[in-house]
């Protein structure tokens, strides 16, 4: 696929845009006086493959939180702050690495341009995030309803108030909860401007529907070649968030973030317990650094020959298993000795 060409933009020291790899993020969701609550959770997003880590900054307590991060962390921060300047100027002398905010609801010229002059002389870039309820009052009388028109609008205005100080290093993130309207918005987008663009369906809800949303939403745009990062929120852990995200870039290719691991549904003809052992080998996989196919079929029909293309795989069949490497089977062993045997052959590939 072709990429959509972007500004690249610095942050702390990885970029995104340009020809950068798409970066996944998330945000941490313990309170923010918790300073070792959201430390510990920190580290464990970034093991398990955050790219980027957010935080809210909503009083200047908060902002304490920045330099513990930084302490503790090999990744990105990024403050998230609504409304009071002051909180973005706290925040880039405590080290933040980016910050979030709308220029348009911070109050006078004076007040943007003290942050531009800010984040510009520490090289820290702003990632502008307009959203269905965030839309000025007067777009949305142009418009009549968030639409997808309205919400790139809103958001141009708030980069162009940044322009105005020779500020250009912008990130953008359209969000909607609705999935067609956030896919338009960010086409939109994609056409007007050349800012890096932040995916996500916002509000996208628990877990399963998070998923399919984010997954229909995020992934038809990174189809198109357009987005630079990404974020999959869900009313559940940041960790899910992250696994997610990597998932999404696994089904287009995009990166790498290990195996790719494929299983066939289930029929009248399995005779194994696929279900369990396609979750097995899943499990036993992570952290997997092997840029390899992976396969676990139900049967001889859906195993070696429709996977031949993996790496490597398992087809089960009448309480048995055939390992096999691209479509050629190597071994036969029984049901329960299935998932280490295939385990010992993956050790074996390069």
């Amino acid at each position: 696929m072709e990429r959509r060409l972007s500004k690249r933009i610095k942050v702390g020291s990885i970029f995104i845009g340009g020809d950068s790899p798409v970066t996944v993020q998330s945000m941490l969701n313990k309170p923010a006086h918790d300073i070792r609550g959201n430390v510990e959770q920190a580290l464990e997003l970034q093991e398990a493959g955050c790219e980027i880590i957010r935080a809210a900054v909503p009083d200047m307590e908060s902002v304490q939180l920045i330099p513990a991060l930084k302490e503790r962390l090999s990744i990105p921060v990024v403050a998230d702050i609504h409304f009071d300047y002051k909180l973005a100027l706290a925040a880039v002398d405590a080290g933040v690495d980016k910050i979030r905010i709308n220029p348009g609801n911070i109050g006078s010229d004076e007040r943007v341009k003290a942050v531009a002059d800010a984040c510009k002389r520490k090289n820290v870039p702003i990632r502008i995030g307009v959203n269905s309820g965030s839309v000025e009052k007067s777009i949305l009388a142009k418009y009549g309803s968030p639409t997808a028109a309205a919400l790139v609008e809103s958001a141009l205005y708030h980069a162009s108030l940044l322009e105005k100080f020779d500020f250009d290093d912008i990130v953008i993130s359209i969000k909607s909860s609705d999935v067609v309207t956030m896919i338009e918005a960010y086409r939109l987008a994609a056409e007007k401007c050349s800012y890096p663009l932040h995916l996500g369906v916002t509000e996208a809800g628990t877990y399963s529907m998070a998923l399919i949303k984010s997954a229909v939403g995020i992934g038809a745009l990174l189809a198109d070649g357009i987005g630079d990062t990404i974020r999959v929120s869900m009313t559940d852990s940041p960790v899910k968030e992250i696994e997610s995200g990597k998932n999404i870039l696994r089904a287009l290719n995009i990166g790498f973030h290990g195996p790719d691991i494929v299983s066939c549904p289930t029929c009248g003809r399995t005779a194994v317990n696929l279900i369990g052992l396609a979750n097995e080998v899943e499990k036993r996989l992570k952290g997997c650094n092997k840029k390899i196919k992976v396969a676990v079929m139900g049967c001889a029909v859906n195993g070696p020959g429709e996977a031949r293309e993996a790496d490597i795989g398992i087809a089960g069949g009448k309480g048995e298993a055939l390992i096999f490497k691209k479509g050629e089977i190597v071994g036969k062993v029984p049901e329960s000795e299935a998932v280490e045997r295939l385990l010992e052959e993956i050790d074996k590939l390069d």
